[in-house]
C-alpha cells in the first residue's frame, strides 16, 4: 500500500508531534493548514481511510458532514473572513479531508479559488506560522470550538 500524507499527519497527532492539532472530534482531527496564506485555514481530516463520501457509513459520514460545518462555524468566529471556501477534493491526497479557507476581499488578484495562485505563492516560507502566533491561533480556535459542542 502506499503511504498515505493524512494517514501520517493523524499518527502525528495520535503520537502528539503535530504542532497544528486543533481538536478531535468524533469523526475526525482538526489541524491548522502548515501554510497560512489565508489567515485561518484549517483542514478537517477524517478519521476513517476513504477515498470518497459514499463510501463511509451513512450515519459516520452524517456526523462528519455536520462535524465539518462546526469546525467551518468555529473557523468563521474565529478570523472574522468576509467568505469561507470549502474544498473536499482528493485529487492528490485521496484519504477524505476538508479544506476550509477563510476568505477576504483583495485577497487574491482576482476572485475565484485559492487554487488560482501559484503553487509558490501558496506554500510560501514567509507563510508558515511561528510559534507565538501557531499557539493563538489554535487556542482561538479551540475556543470556538468549544463554544459549539
Amino acid at each position: 500500500m502506499m503511504s498515505c500524507l493524512v494517514c501520517e499527519r493523524i499518527a502525528m497527532i495520535r503520537g502528539g508531534a503535530n504542532p497544528h492539532f486543533v481538536a478531535e472530534l468524533d469523526t475526525g482531527y482538526v489541524v491548522l493548514g502548515d501554510h497560512q496564506r489565508f489567515r485561518g485555514y484549517t483542514l478537517f481530516l477524517c478519521k476513517q481511510h476513504v477515498n470518497e463520501l459514499h463510501e463511509l457509513e451513512h450515519s459516520f459520514k452524517l456526523r462528519f458532514l455536520e462535524e465539518m460545518t462546526q469546525v467551518a462555524e468555529a473557523v468563521y468566529h474565529a478570523f472574522a473572513p468576509d467568505k469561507l471556501n470549502y474544498e473536499l477534493l482528493g485529487n492528490g491526497d485521496t484519504h477524505l479531508h476538508w479544506h476550509i479557507f477563510p476568505r477576504r476581499a483583495g485577497d487574491t488578484p482576482q476572485p475565484g479559488p485559492v487554487w488560482w495562485l501559484p503553487w509558490e505563492e501558496m506554500c510560501a516560507e514567509s507563510t508558515k506560522l511561528g510559534d507565538e502566533d501557531r499557539t493563538e491561533m489554535i487556542a482561538l480556535l479551540r475556543r470556538e470550538l468549544e463554544k459549539l459542542r
